[in-house]
């Protein structure tokens, strides 16, 4: 597996920065290559995303979140295996600290070359720059999500 980790501070308090990470179907506005993100439940996702000109679909389940501190995840079905979380740091009352730590499993040829060559760690840098953006710009979340998922 490869590991990944990006830390960027937001000017947006911290409840604003972990609602607006809850809206999972808004990724494809921020991230690169994100083409689909469809909420199937309170625990499972369904992605499409792009990697080195290859469509990838994936399954994810929640496996971890509290409010303003953490989500976790893991995939549970697909081409693509990972697993990661993103936590959020109060800073002071309007600005927050976001931390995305991942570990991706490449599989194929197409995998182990963009881990090889950085890619994976470039867009994930990039994608939290493009989040700052986004959240900065809209000057608040666009939905929230507040409830409590367990480990186990």
């Amino acid at each position: 597996m490869s590991m990944v980790t990006e830390t960027i501070e937001v000017d947006v308090p911290v409840s604003t920065a972990y609602n607006q990470w809850t809206q999972f179907e808004e990724f494809p506005r921020f991230m690169e290559g994100v083409e689909r993100v469809e909420q199937l439940d309170a625990r499972h996702n369904r992605w499409t995303m792009e990697l080195g000109g290859i469509t990838r679909e994936f399954d994810t389940e929640i496996i971890d979140q509290l409010a303003d501190e953490r989500i976790a995840w893991r995939t549970t079905r697909g081409e693509t295996k990972q697993k990661g979380m993103v936590s959020f740091q109060r800073l002071d009352e309007s600005h927050t600290r976001v931390e995305l730590v991942m570990d991706v499993e490449a599989k194929d040829i197409a995998e182990k070359a963009a881990a090889a060559t950085g890619l994976i760690e470039r867009r994930v840098k990039g994608d939290m720059r493009r989040f700052k953006e986004y959240i900065e710009g809209r000057g608040g979340e666009s939905g929230a999500w507040r409830g409590r998922i367990t480990p186990g």
